[in-house]
């Protein structure tokens, strides 16, 4: 997404984001989500290569140690939330930055990455990780929290309905290593 916040009464917009970032959801009362800590290494290296075969894309391991590395590097803007089971299994990530707005002249997050777990899809996993980046972004101050997804992702799509505004801006890959 380009910007969450986009009608011509942005205040009532705003609203409305909020009413539905706290509507009734499943809850997961054992669940907790909590910042990607060094023992996480394995089971966060398992789920975003599932993360990555569901979006077709490349995973190696030299990818795999280069983004863990940033996450672990607290100078390093890529930060990351992890879902946490009660026997401590992780159940989905969250990868974000800040980013910078010059149209508005403030910082936005950005949602870089959302996966759970297959298995535990449509229990709320994703949309609490999404309010835990969320309540980051509002720490500190940003205007807005945005991210893209494939639009052939219907059950995320979903849920992001029920979260933020769908925009109209159209995203555009440039390949620079050709």
């Amino acid at each position: 997404m380009r910007d969450l916040v986009t009608s011509d009464h942005p205040m009532n917009d705003k609203a409305r984001a909020r009413a539905r970032m706290n509507k009734d959801r499943p809850t997961l009362s054992p669940l907790k989500i909590r910042p990607l800590e060094t023992r996480d290494r394995t089971p966060w290296a398992q789920l975003y290569r599932q993360y990555a075969d569901f979006y077709q894309s490349t995973m190696t391991d030299a990818i795999l140690d280069r983004s863990w590395s940033w996450l672990m590097d607290p100078h390093h803007p890529l930060e990351g939330l992890v879902a946490e089971a009660e026997d401590q299994q992780l159940l989905g990530l969250a990868h974000f930055r800040a980013c910078p707005d010059p149209l508005i002249a403030q910082d936005v997050g950005f949602l870089d990455d959302l996966f759970v777990a297959p298995d535990r899809r449509g229990s709320g996993i994703g949309r609490r990780l999404i309010v835990g980046v969320a309540a980051k972004g509002k720490e500190r101050n940003w205007a807005v929290l945005r991210w893209i997804t494939a639009d052939s992702n219907a059950p995320a799509r979903q849920l992001y309905d029920q979260l933020a505004q769908v925009t109209h801006w159209v995203s555009y890959d440039l390949d620079l290593q050709r």
